[in-house]
């Protein structure tokens, strides 16, 4: 691979507008744990919400946003959506309909897969699932990988 010069000042913006706009599990955990004002929000259909879910989260399908956000969200709350995982789309769809809507919206990249995976707090109609920490993903017992 042969690599393109490029500034450093758009290597800088690049990287800085991935961060004002994704998150990542263990900082929406972090956010959770520090009380930090935010609604998360589960842009899934039905099936996968009563499937498993974040604890905390509403359910908010990506279809349903521009009818249902303004009367469940207030517009001044930050929002951090997610989907399925990487390999889904979706959860950029919500974002893109919170954006139009005016909402401050991050996405949280690796979704419900990677969350899980982490061993977050998760949950379906019958209450809390268990979930081991996947060594591959976060190092066990901690919330952050410090990097």
């Amino acid at each position: 691979m042969t690599a393109t010069a490029v500034s450093p000042d758009v290597l800088v913006a690049h990287f800085a507008g991935k961060l004002t706009f994704e998150t990542d599990p263990s900082d929406v955990r972090a956010d959770q744990q520090n009380s930090t004002m935010f609604v998360l929000v589960d842009s899934r259909g039905d099936q996968a919400w009563a499937q498993g879910r974040i604890t905390g989260a509403i359910h908010l399908p990506t279809a349903q946003i521009a009818a249902r956000a303004r009367t469940e969200i207030p517009l001044d709350t930050p929002v951090v959506v997610y989907c399925w995982g990487p390999g889904c789309n979706g959860s950029t769809r919500a974002a893109l309909e919170f954006a139009r809507l005016g909402y401050q919206v991050r996405e949280m990249i690796g979704g419900y897969e990677y969350w899980v995976r982490e061993g977050y707090p998760a949950e379906d109609d019958q209450g809390a699932l268990a979930s081991a920490i996947d060594p591959l993903t976060a190092p066990r017992g901690a919330i952050s990988c410090d990097c």
